[in-house]
């Protein structure tokens, strides 16, 4: 099974932060944010990883991580997305590497307190279709919800006024390799991306997306200064910081 981790994007809700760096080099607590994603990967059992990234700092990925000692490894592999295409788009550049593999994709600024082994080996055993990751939310009008029955996603809605559910879909995902089949079908959105949202109604239609229930809490580091705040906070309390 290989491994991609997302670390595009250009950080607007951050700066001035990001002025000078991409947001997933910014510290949470005693690391870089890109290192918890990376990790979360490794102790899954997952060591071939490719790492997407672009925009000005390139670079600096590279210099920090280099082939991946920090977390055990003798190789990391990356790739760079021109432009803000979306997470799809970026999910597309990782083809060559998947290969004929199943493959999990984590965002760079998602953070789950006990990691995503569970659903990985659920995954690995899964006969077809994708996996997402859930957790309950307090405002479900600002995420992507989905809507279950069973084992299966019904459908997902992104930041709905009316939610039908709380469950918000995290940025993990478990793809089969077919799934640069429907990356290639995209059309960009509204907005000129081609959307992860878009790949996974395409199994929730086949009736082939499942879902696991995230144990304990998950950070989206990156979405806002707020959030990178609680990030910090929420680590260094784990580590046994008194804040």
């Amino acid at each position: 099974m290989k491994g991609v981790v997302l670390a595009g994007g250009l950080g607007q809700r951050l700066q001035p932060l990001t002025r000078i760096t991409n947001k997933h080099l910014l510290p949470v607590y005693d690391k870089p944010l890109i290192y918890y994603p990376i990790q979360m990967l490794v102790d899954a059992g997952i060591t071939d990883i490719m790492l997407v990234t672009g925009g000005n700092y390139a670079g600096d990925f590279l210099r920090l991580i280099g082939n991946g000692e920090d977390f055990g490894l003798s190789r990391i592999n990356y790739a760079y997305q021109k432009g803000n295409g979306g997470i799809a788009e970026a999910l597309g550049l990782t083809r060559e590497f998947v290969g004929d593999d199943k493959l999990v994709v984590v965002l760079g600024d998602n953070i789950l307190e006990n990691g995503i082994a569970t659903g990985v080996e659920a995954f690995s055993q899964q006969q077809e279709g994708s996996r997402i990751f859930l957790k309950a939310v307090d405002h479900p009008w600002e995420y992507g919800i989905a809507e279950v029955d069973g084992s299966r996603v019904k459908g997902i809605v992104e930041k709905p006024q009316n939610p039908t559910s709380d469950l918000a879909v995290i940025g993990v995902y478990m793809f089969p390799p077919e799934v640069f089949d429907i990356v290639n079908g995209l059309t960009p959105s509204a907005r000129g991306e081609l959307e992860i949202t878009d790949v996974n109604n395409a199994y929730i239609e086949r009736g082939q997306m499942e879902f696991e229930m995230v144990d304990g809490w998950w950070l989206d580091a990156g979405e806002n200064y707020e959030a990178l705040l609680q990030a910090n906070i929420t680590v260094a309390r784990q580590a046994g910081i008194e804040i």
